[in-house]
């Protein structure tokens, strides 16, 4: 009960939402307070893991309790046939012969083989006596569902606690090794570098995206393990690691065109650079030498979003460093100098959004999966059946009755009483 009222719980509170949308939802204190009892990310909360563990134990506790009486009737051997319980039953149908009991017995056997297999006969001081059964092992039904109830719980279990779900954007032909946890945003390092050699975006006529793929390289120790190009709901499945496709997007690119501007002459000139890269500035102006990109540059504590970094070397000075914001084209006339700098103009190049998952308990999941539809069809669809014909001499004449018992499904095994009787009448 417990359980079910905190799964409901899960279901009202979004889950794995940002700070500021529970903040604006909730209050500052109703924030804080939710957090506390961890409602933001209920799932893997210790508290509802150890409801799941509770619920476990009980389950296997309970089936424990049950299970010897039951194995007791699967496992156990029967001696003699008990036909005073099976003459007390409501289904009972009695039709008469003719003919000795001998004569009829061959083909009561035969019938009842056909049904339900092996037989066992006892010969009485009037006649005889047909029992059978059959599918005994159907009583364990109820377990396999109890078993596959508590590999979900543990497959579960084991995911929240060993598992987890990040996600990277890879811009084409960089490397990663580390991703961000989704629930805390935490940085985690993976065993392997994943590299992007390629994006690939095609549109619909009306601007929206077809199809996007993603060529990628699974690196270890810098040397290539697994490549594969992925698209939506065709993954990576590496080591129980599982990397998705899921977004893209557009970022400038390492290659810019950088503008310089002379403060005597009123010159411009342009250059083409990227990262490491080092240009004489003309006019004598000195060396620019291109260290690399910020894409969160921060300038007396503001962001100015995405900047260069660059090393400017005059005669008669020590090198200095500059930022070169791409929004702010005039950032560097605050500098005094005889040369100005700004980006003229920057590549852009696609990124790859991908989720990364690993979920350790997924194989134990699916054997409850498997196991939960083979228990509910035993349970629901199949049954332990038993059956009994009694044969006794009446003055020249055999009385031949039918009766057996189901423990599920009594209706059917009636109408199985019916068609047996009948059949025997209709072969006689």
């Amino acid at each position: 009960m417990t359980l079910a009222g905190t799964s409901i719980l899960g279901t009202l509170i979004p889950q794995n939402q940002s700070p500021s949308d529970y903040i604006q939802a909730f209050g500052e204190f109703g924030f804080r307070f939710l957090s506390v009892l961890g409602l933001f990310d209920m799932y893997h909360a210790w508290w509802f893991l150890l409801l799941l563990l509770a619920l476990t134990v009980n389950i296997i506790v309970c089936s424990i309790d049950r299970f010897p009486t039951v194995w007791k009737i699967v496992r156990g051997s029967r001696k003699g046939i008990k036909a005073a319980r099976f003459r007390k039953l409501s289904n009972r149908k009695t039709v008469e012969h003719q003919g000795s009991p001998d004569d009829l017995q061959p083909a009561v056997e035969k019938m009842v083989a056909g049904s339900f297999g092996k037989l066992q006969v006892e010969n009485t001081d009037k006649g005889f006596l047909v029992f059978a059964e059959k599918r005994r092992w159907t009583r364990l039904g109820v377990y396999v569902v109890h078993t596959s109830i508590v590999l979900l719980l543990l497959g579960s279990i084991i995911g929240s606690l060993y598992g987890f779900e990040g996600s990277v954007n890879i811009a084409e032909g960089e490397t990663v090794d580390t991703i961000r946890l989704r629930n805390s945003n935490q940085a985690y390092k993976l065993d392997f570098s994943i590299r992007c050699d390629d994006f690939d975006v095609s549109f619909y006529e009306n601007g929206a995206p077809q199809e996007f793929r993603s060529d990628l390289t699974l690196l270890e120790n810098g040397n290539p393990v697994y490549s594969k190009s992925i698209i939506v709901n065709d993954p990576i499945r590496f080591r129980g690691i599982n990397i998705f496709q899921s977004s893209y997007g557009q970022i400038p690119s390492d290659k810019v065109t950088i503008g310089f501007t002379s403060k005597e002459t009123g010159m411009n000139y342009m250059e083409n650079m990227q990262p490491g890269q080092t240009v004489a500035i003309p006019e004598n102006l000195g060396k620019l030498t291109l260290k690399g990109l910020n894409r969160q540059a921060t300038f007396k504590g503001h962001n100015i979003g995405t900047a260069y970094v660059a090393t400017l070397t005059v005669k008669d000075a020590e090198p200095q460093q500059i930022l070169l914001p791409v929004r702010f084209p005039s950032f560097d006339r605050m500098r005094k100098g005889d040369v100005f700098i700004s980006v003229v103009g920057q590549e852009e190049k696609y990124f790859t959004g991908l989720q990364v998952t690993r979920d350790p308990g997924v194989w134990v999941v699916y054997t409850g999966f498997i196991l939960m539809l083979a228990g509910c069809f035993i349970t629901f669809f199949m049954s332990h059946q038993q059956i009994l014909v009694e044969a006794e001499d009446a003055a020249g004449k055999t009385l031949l009755s039918f009766s057996g018992t189901a423990n599920k499904n009594k209706l059917g095994m009636d109408n199985r009483i019916e068609r047996l009787a009948q059949q025997l009448t209709e072969n006689s």
